[in-house]
């Protein structure tokens, strides 16, 4: 009985600290403790595939998948995160340059040139 209330005791005072810490975290460290905390997801990620190695019976593989499967979702997802929010630091004329470059130009629409010559003709 006394491990439960340790058990939630733990659980509580972890959920109470870790909104304080990241509630006063400034904005300009948003960015690195996303890219740290995307190195932890691919530890999870390296554990959960662990123990799905591991898993013996049905009903443990079919955990372990869906375990590897969120890991592997919120291990992207984190990096998708952080290229979107190091975008955002980026100064508006490298991203106009960046437009105007004809290498830029040619990958972001490979229809272009053809519906200029549609136009032409």
């Amino acid at each position: 009985m006394i491990d439960i209330f340790v058990a939630l005791y733990l659980f509580m005072l972890a959920g109470i600290a870790g909104y304080v810490l990241i509630a006063n975290v400034p904005s300009i460290l948003h960015t690195p403790l996303m890219s740290g905390s995307n190195f932890i997801h691919g530890v999870v990620l390296a554990g959960t595939m662990v123990a799905l190695g591991n898993a013996e019976g049905t009903f443990q593989i079919v955990i372990g998948f869906l375990a590897v499967m969120a890991a592997a979702a919120n291990a992207v997802g984190g990096y998708v995160v952080t290229d979107r929010m190091l975008a955002m630091f980026k100064s508006s004329e490298e991203q106009q340059a960046r437009a105007l470059s004809p290498t830029a130009n040619s990958t972001s629409n490979p229809n272009k040139k053809q519906s200029d010559e549609e136009a032409d003709s």
